[in-house]
C-alpha cells in the first residue's frame, strides 16, 4: 500500500511542478503559459483554472505527504545498516584494557645553571 501512495505522491509532485511552470508570472519569470489556452478560455479564466488546479494539487500533495509519514511511522523504529553484520562475520567482544600500573608523581625538572658564572 505504501508503494501505491508513493507513486501517487510522485505523480502529484510532477503535476504540481508542471502546473506551476505553466502559470504566467507577474514579474516576467518563466511565463511559459502566457496568453490563452488554445483560445478555449479567456486569460482570466485560464488563470483561475490554473490557480484552482494548483490549490487542489497542493492539498493532495500535503495529504499524501501526511499519509506517507503516518505509514512510515507505524512500521516501527528504523533499522540502521550499522546494526547489521555481514553473513559469516562474528562480532568480537570489545577488549577491556588492563588498568595502568600506578606511577609515582613526576618531579619537576630542576633548572641548570651554566658553569663558570
Amino acid at each position: 500500500m505504501e508503494k501505491v501512495v508513493l507513486v501517487v505522491h510522485l505523480l502529484i509532485a510532477v503535476s504540481l511542478v508542471g502546473v506551476v511552470l505553466i502559470q504566467k508570472s507577474e514579474g516576467g519569470g518563466l511565463g511559459i503559459g502566457g496568453g490563452t489556452m488554445g483560445g478555449l478560455m479567456t486569460t482570466r479564466g485560464s488563470a483561475n483554472l490554473l490557480t484552482r488546479t494548483t490549490a487542489i494539487l497542493a492539498a493532495c500533495f500535503f495529504t499524501t505527504s501526511l499519509v506517507l509519514a503516518a505509514m512510515t511511522g507505524a512500521t516501527g523504529p528504523a533499522e540502521s545498516i550499522f546494526d547489521r553484520t555481514a553473513p559469516g562475520v562474528q562480532q568480537e567482544a570489545p577488549a577491556v584494557p588492563a588498568p595502568a600500573p600506578e606511577q609515582p608523581p613526576a618531579q619537576p625538572a630542576q633548572p641548570t645553571v651554566p658553569v663558570g658564572q
